[in-house]
């Protein structure tokens, strides 16, 4: 397998770095395209991979895989000797795939929402997915205290990836509240070896500060 196999396009300044993470996790070469916005990722050339024109983007031979909630499930399959994917008894595959899609629909939608001031009001709290920003973080508290270590129990999976970068962005730009149990769920992820080689090579990537 060459690098030409696993192509990532992505701009250290994005969701980008979830797919970053999951793929160091897996372990196999791969490629990174820097992309900028409103200019190489508005590109035909780009727009013609992803119309939406929005990073990560991932190109495994030639097939194309957008969506960091997707990337991270997809890699977790085509790359099953990485151990990524819950093991076969049915809490931890519903942990899995319960979880992971919660942080990809309501969490990331309702941090959003708040961040711009665009929350539901209450009488129509039950028009969106999240119903309310508390209720979501609630939730997304009992999913993190039950991780023993990790969201499906004892085996790190692609959703701690996916999980795990929703609460450590959400504390750091205090968009969720530094609740105790986010605070040493996202400790626990920081030791981990793949999670400081993406953030060393993201970082690395940034571009220079201006002035």
């Amino acid at each position: 397998m060459t690098t030409d196999d696993l192509v990532l396009y992505t701009n250290p300044m994005s969701r980008g770095r979830i797919a970053r993470w999951m793929l160091e996790e897996v372990g196999r070469p791969y490629r990174v395209e820097l992309l900028g916005y409103g200019g190489t990722m508005k590109s035909d050339a780009f727009l013609a991979l992803n119309p939406m024109g929005k990073v990560p983007t991932l190109v495994h031979g030639g097939a194309v895989v957008t969506e960091a909630a997707a990337i991270c499930a997809y890699l977790a399959e085509t790359f099953p000797d990485a151990g990524l994917r819950p093991d076969d008894t049915p809490h931890a595959r519903a942990a899995y795939f319960r979880w992971l899609f919660f942080a990809a629909g309501p969490v990331e939608a309702a941090v959003t929402a708040k961040s711009l001031g665009l929350l539901a009001p209450t009488e129509r709290a039950q028009m969106v997915g999240y119903g309310s920003f508390d209720q979501t973080i609630d939730a997304l508290e009992r999913a993190v205290a039950g991780a023993a270590p990790w969201i499906t129990g004892a085996r790190f999976t692609a959703a701690d990836v996916y999980v795990g970068a929703q609460v450590a962005w959400g504390l750091m730009f205090k968009s969720m509240p530094a609740r105790p149990v986010f605070v040493d769920y996202v400790e626990r992820l920081k030791a981990r070896p793949a999670w400081q080689r993406a953030n060393q090579l993201d970082d690395a990537a940034m571009p220079p500060p201006a002035g």
